[in-house]
């Protein structure tokens, strides 16, 4: 199956954001990433994540949520990549932004988010719930998404290390407030980053099938 990237250029809540858009051929659904702490859409684990959605026929958008400028301030602060509301806001803007143009403006949407960047999923999908299909959080912080978090009507899967003790608890937490369809899933040995052999094809591979479920029913349903 062949699978088109392109480089995208994205206007959003006053910034301008550069993604990577990879279209399969006949996407089931699109599902766009928000990174985690300090991260981009360099980062290898995403990239990995990605590229499976893309043999599972769904098209994905990496996206930086900060921009040039704002990576090197965040670099010696710390501060933007823990701001929620504005990395969500963004995410919000690109929703929108997928919403309006021909390729993707069809296609049921996901969101996959990691660490921090998967309260400001949870945050934007509350926003949007007439567009935001499913969610998927790796590793992620799902308590940072505040009051957020019981509104979010997408089915959501919580993918969390064994060896993550501290997230565990919190995902724990975050499954047991959400109103809607919350599943949590442990992968066995893994620690936060899944860096241990074969952690991060089982997180894929759980991604892929959440998506795969979840994205196709609104599309079935039209």
């Amino acid at each position: 199956m062949t699978t088109w990237t392109t480089a995208s250029r994205i206007s959003t809540a006053g910034v301008h954001l550069d993604g990577d858009l990879s279209l399969p051929e006949h996407p089931a659904g699109l599902v766009l990433f928000a990174h985690g702490s300090g991260s981009s859409r360099h980062s290898p684990r995403n990239r990995a994540v990605a590229e499976a959605l893309n043999r599972h026929r769904l098209a994905t958008l990496l996206v930086d949520l900060l921009t040039a400028d704002e990576e090197r301030v965040d670099l010696h602060t710390a501060d933007l990549r823990f701001d929620v509301g504005l990395l969500a806001d963004r995410l919000i803007g690109i929703i929108d932004w997928l919403r309006e143009e021909p390729e993707t403006a069809a296609l049921p949407i996901g969101l996959f988010g990691a660490s921090t960047g998967a309260a400001a999923a949870l945050v934007a999908a509350a926003d949007r719930p007439g567009q935001v299909h499913a969610v998927v959080s790796r590793g992620g912080r799902p308590d940072l998404a505040g009051p957020a978090l019981i509104q979010v009507a997408a089915p959501t899967l919580l993918i969390v290390g064994e060896r993550d003790p501290r997230v565990l608890e919190l995902n724990e937490q975050a499954r047991n407030t959400m109103r809607a369809a919350a599943e949590l899933r442990i992968i066995p040995a893994a620690t936060h980053l899944f860096e241990e052999p074969g952690t991060l094809e089982q997180v894929a591979e759980q991604a892929a099938r959440w998506f795969g479920d979840h994205l196709a029913a609104p599309a079935a349903r039209r």
